[in-house]
């Protein structure tokens, strides 16, 4: 798969303040406006205590470490002989340090990628870091990040493959016997119970490709707080690429059907859901590579293609993990570590300090600064421990003594950065159109960055062009999209018949490497005549079959989203 990772009281850790830097209430998630139990409150899906505490975060590092980076390759090809994986370099502060420098308030450490390889001390396989010469076989990667973590005020969270490529277990930790799926089970359930039991308190958990096996009991009783991203027991969603956009609207709330799947991805938005399950987005600063590589370097994302991420995650009210690879020495790389401290400390710059922030609620919120100034971006805020209220607003600000509209929007959720163009006011107000119940606000606040924003910010995400990759003859398809499947994306099928119209879609089967994953193929949304497929990883195989009601016959066109 191609994707993914306090004490403080020593002078490094007194050093290591020195580094940090905080951003105002209005954008970390500070201080919130409180309102009595006793306020009204629409019938929406809320969410808990743990899921505001992981959205205040609001930006995390992942981080990608395996035999991967030995070999120049994004998967694990099990080539590399344990004697050559010795990162004697390897730093974890180094890595804190590089975190917090760009504002992330959490690690995701990739502890297991999808080769099996373990990067803690574990007996269950001979594919792991005790089975190598660095620090004498007695050295344990996760422990590291784990102390480092403590070390400098951050979260820990972690990253356990269900795909185990050296037993041979597959997307979702799937295997080719009952006999072979019980061993493996046995098996991902001693690594899983290891990880979260002995590094202490998790806030994020990783099961990339869902999971079949079980492992909510283990979640229950080692970890109740963390988030679980795929899989059964998920409480947070992902967002379906791998470029660093969230949609907008990009709505908190989902169905509950779609969300006991643990597939689903901001595509299953729906404001009135009644589930709460908010957006993450995951993207490498060495786009499109996660793991480093001798010939990536120039991939390295620029300070204005990381600004685009994050108003367009951040910005849209999503949850940011930033990939930073480790490379062989077990360090993260210069050019890596400039372009993410150069980011960090443009986004200190544009929003360490409103020009003017309040609270409320109503369908009006009136912000009166101290004297007329010049702004050039509004930041608003819900308080999303009441739901997510509002479904429509206009911006508007006085000028010369006239109301004028600054701009205008959907959702607003945890976080809205909009944009306008600069504009001296006296007075701003976010004035609510349509919304479910009365609208409380966390923050409304008002930024003269100075800069202007990252083109495209308000932009939908791209699309590509419909391709035809093949057809359907007596109401039957059966389609090989390897070919055409070159990312972790979610992509559409869009059934065109010859003549009549397309009723209905069944029969679905979509197969990754010859294994059937029906959680992972679904019809669009309210579309007759579309599916849509979740490809977390690049797989060696992609087939897709099935029975089209209606038209006998046609094209069939694949999109990528």
């Amino acid at each position: 798969m191609k994707r993914r990772q306090m004490i403080v009281g020593t002078a490094q850790a007194a050093s290591a303040a020195t580094l940090r830097w905080t951003l105002p209430a209005a954008l970390t998630g500070g201080v919130g406006h409180a309102w009595s139990a006793s306020a009204e409150s629409a019938p929406l899906a809320l969410p808990s205590a743990d899921q505001i505490a992981w959205q205040n975060l609001e930006m995390g590092m992942f981080v990608h470490f395996a035999p991967n980076t030995w070999q120049d390759t994004e998967s694990d090809n099990l080539t590399t002989p344990l004697s050559e994986i010795d990162p004697k370099g390897l730093n974890t502060d180094q890595w804190a340090q590089t975190a917090i420098s760009f504002g992330a308030r959490y690690i995701v450490f990739v502890a297991k990628h999808q080769g099996g390889f373990c990067m803690w001390q574990t007996k269950t396989t001979d594919y792991g870091i005790r089975n190598t010469p660095w620090r004498g076989g007695h050295g344990d990667v996760l422990a590291d990040v784990s102390a480092s973590c403590r070390k400098y005020g951050l979260k820990l969270g972690v990253y356990v493959c269900p795909r185990d490529d050296h037993f041979g277990a597959k997307t979702g930790g799937v295997c080719a016997t009952p006999e072979l799926q019980a061993a493996y089970n046995t098996m991902y359930r001693q690594q899983l119970t290891e990880v979260l039991s002995q590094y202490g308190e998790m806030v994020e958990i990783w099961f990339d490709g869902s999971t079949v096996t079980q492992v909510s009991d283990i979640l229950s009783k080692h970890q109740p707080h963390a988030m679980v991203f795929q899989g059964p027991s998920a409480t947070i969603r992902w967002v379906g690429n791998e470029d660093g956009f969230a949609p907008y609207p990009c709505w908190n709330s989902i169905d509950r059907a779609e969300a006991k799947t643990g597939t689903a991805t901001s595509l299953n938005s729906d404001p009135h859901g009644d589930v709460w399950m908010p957006n993450e987005v995951d993207v490498s600063i060495r786009r499109p590579d996660w793991f480093w590589s001798t010939t990536n370097a120039n991939k390295v994302l620029t300070l204005d293609q990381l600004l685009s991420i994050y108003y367009c995650s951040v910005g849209r009210g999503a949850q940011l993990l930033l990939n930073i690879p480790a490379n062989r020495d077990g360090l993260l790389s210069d050019p890596d570590c400039a372009s993410a401290r150069v980011f960090g400390l443009e986004l200190r710059k544009r929003f360490a300090k409103p020009l003017a922030e309040t609270a409320g609620r109503g369908t009006q919120l009136t912000l009166t600064l101290a004297e007329p100034m010049q702004i050039d971006t509004v930041l608003l805020q819900e308080d999303i421990a009441r739901g997510e209220r509002v479904r429509q607003y206009r911006i508007e600000g006085r000028s010369g003594g006239e109301w004028r509209t600054l701009g205008e929007g959907t959702a607003i959720g945890h976080k809205r950065i909009q944009p306008i163009e600069p504009i001296t006011v006296d007075t701003l107000r976010v004035v609510v159109t349509q919304s479910a119940g009365t609208p409380i606000y966390r923050s409304l606040a008002a930024f003269h960055t100075a800069e202007p924003p990252p083109r495209g910010w308000n932009a939908a995400p791209p699309i590509w062009a419909a391709n035809e990759v093949g057809d359907w003859h007596d109401h039957s398809f059966s389609i090989d999209l390897t070919a055409k499947i070159d990312a972790a994306a979610q992509y559409r099928l869009r059934f065109v018949p010859q003549t009549g119209t397309v009723t209905g879609l069944r029969n679905l089967v979509l197969k990754l490497h010859g294994v059937a994953e029906p959680n992972f193929i679904k019809l669009a949304k309210g579309k007759t005549d579309q599916l849509t497929l979740n490809i977390t990883g690049v797989a060696e195989t992609v087939q897709v079959s099935g029975w089209v009601d209606g038209a006998a016959g046609g094209s069939i066109l694949l999109q990528k989203f």
